[in-house]
């Protein structure tokens, strides 16, 4: 028999682990949990416009019919609004062309989430495609963030960052492709990992997504529900292209295990691409540093060896042909072209340029991802975390990465009149300005290697910024046991620091 009812402000507080707990307790229903969560969504999505679609009804009806023996019974959870496709309800893309598609199955990692109990209430806003770290599709409007709505949670899993730290969901689905984990992590206050190429679950239909450089995981607000999760999500999958092997324990236990001392670890605050780094994201690292070395372990300032301008061009031709692949398919299967009018103006202009990369350049391209890999393992055998900023600066204020009108019609009328070698240098000068606020994340994907954002700074206006930490292939249980420990010390950034957290989420 249950003996109370859970009021909003409990359920604000909690994570995944501790709801799932009250339910296998008989303290809380599964019913219960969605309706605080839906209560919580309908008051900030107004303001904070995190959600593409929901699907209270449903979500309620399942709740009540859950076997509630389940690892994580009657937790509500929101999916990214790409890739994470759920039998029966829209999955968009943040893409006016695929704003009525209806998916007719559930991905992979989907079905893994909702065998282990979880109530998927409906998708998370995400720029179109997910080509962006801000979430400010033209479909859905732009996504708020909880600490200051004049700035972006970022992207491209804004919608997700925004809906975990607001309070909707203890977690919620992500993908990163080039941060699109690690940056809203960063630019949100939460915890944000991004496990192995390989480690968790892909398609069915999808072996390679971005060529192996593009992950689907979780965001979350605390470090032992993504520790759960990657002990949930894990998978040798025959079907998929790239394979990592299971962790032979589990990463919860793991989180109990202190880290070995002394650790080698080195750093950098240096942009990849040479632009410039804020005081913040400086101050981020540095006090990191510090909090390691005086637990024991050895850190030295280094640079990686990586050609981050020459990789981060490879990264654009990569975005290139994959855009201009689905842009292709897309035409296929509705029989019609696509014109400018249908896309956004990155889409447009990436898919342009696609269609001028010859396959020897594509695979060239792909070689150089090779190269850095090497790179970074050589690296790590020396060095057991390499940390960065999460990314250069705070969140940018909304509309402060959109191209103006005048710009997109620049863009686009450039793009179209250039010939291949111009168009690979507009792109990069398109993403220039976006490239500055986050230049250090693409490289864990192209290796494709684990690296995590920890929530550890406070800019003097309020805003949070990460810390980016990378290891080497499969190492994400060090990481995990890493961030446990920060998340138990001063520098961790919580909601009790959250501005919005405080004042508007206080009420029953």
């Amino acid at each position: 028999m249950r003996r109370r009812h859970m009021d909003l402000n409990t359920y604000l507080t909690l994570d995944a682990i501790a709801l799932a707990d009250l339910v296998k307790k008989k303290e809380v229903s599964p019913k219960e949990l969605v309706e605080l969560s839906f209560h919580q969504l309908e008051k900030v999505n107004p303001s904070l416009n995190l959600a593409a679609h929901t699907r209270k009804k449903k979500a309620l009806t399942e709740a009540e019919n859950i076997q509630e023996d389940s690892p994580f019974a009657g937790v509500p959870i929101l999916l990214k609004d790409i890739s994470q496709s759920l039998k029966g309800e829209r999955l968009t893309s943040g893409s006016k062309l695929l704003k009525d598609v209806v998916s007719d199955h559930d991905s992979n990692l989907v079905k893994k989430i909702r065998d282990a109990g979880f109530i998927v209430e409906g998708h998370t806003t995400t720029p179109e495609f997910a080509l962006k770290n801000i979430t400010e599709a033209e479909l859905h409007g732009p996504t708020r963030n909880p600490w200051n709505s004049e700035h972006s949670p970022g992207g491209s899993s804004g919608g997700s960052a925004a809906a975990i730290a607001s309070g909707v969901v203890p977690l919620a689905g992500a993908s990163d492709g080039g941060g699109s984990i690690r940056i809203p992590a960063s630019f949100s206050g939460i915890f944000g990992l991004k496990p192995t190429r390989g480690k968790t679950p892909v398609g069915p239909g999808a072996g390679r997504q971005w060529q192996g450089a593009s992950i689907d995981f979780v965001l979350s607000r605390s470090v032992r529900d993504s520790a759960a999760m990657l002990d949930l999500l894990q998978v040798v999958q025959p079907s998929a292209a790239f394979q990592a092997p299971l962790f032979a324990g589990t990463y919860t236990e793991e989180l109990k295990c202190g880290l070995d001392k002394p650790l080698r670890i080195a750093y950098t605050t240096k942009s990849p691409v040479g632009t410039p780094v804020s005081e913040d994201a400086k101050q981020a690292v540095e006090k990191t540093v510090k909090w390691l070395e005086e637990q024991g372990h050895h850190v030295e300032e280094k640079e990686n060896g990586v050609d981050g301008i020459q990789l981060m061009r490879n990264y654009f031709l990569m975005n290139s042909g994959e855009v201009s692949m689905v842009i292709a398919q897309m035409e296929q299967a509705m029989g019609r072209a696509i014109t400018a009018d249908d896309v956004e103006i990155e889409t447009w202009a990436l898919n342009v340029a696609g269609k001028s990369v010859s396959a020897a350049e594509f695979s060239a391209s792909l070689s150089a991802w090779d190269t850095a890999a090497e790179q970074m393992a050589v690296l790590h055998e020396t060095y057991d975390f390499y940390i960065t900023p999460a990314s250069a600066y705070t969140a940018p204020k909304i509309g402060e990465l959109t191209p103006s009108k005048e710009e997109q019609e620049k863009y686009k009328e450039k793009i179209q009149s250039s010939n291949p070698t111009e168009q690979q240098e507009l792109i990069y000068e398109m993403f220039l300005p976006s490239l500055t606020y986050t230049p250090f994340t693409q490289l864990a994907n192209l290796t494709g290697q684990p690296a995590m954002s920890l929530p550890v700074h406070l800019s003097d206006k309020g805003l949070p910024l990460g810390v980016q930490v990378m290891a080497t292939k499969n190492k994400e249980h060090e990481l995990l046991k890493l961030a446990h420990q920060l998340e138990s010390s001063n520098l961790w950034v919580g909601m009790k620091e959250n501005p919005y957290f405080k004042n508007k989420l206080s009420v029953k």
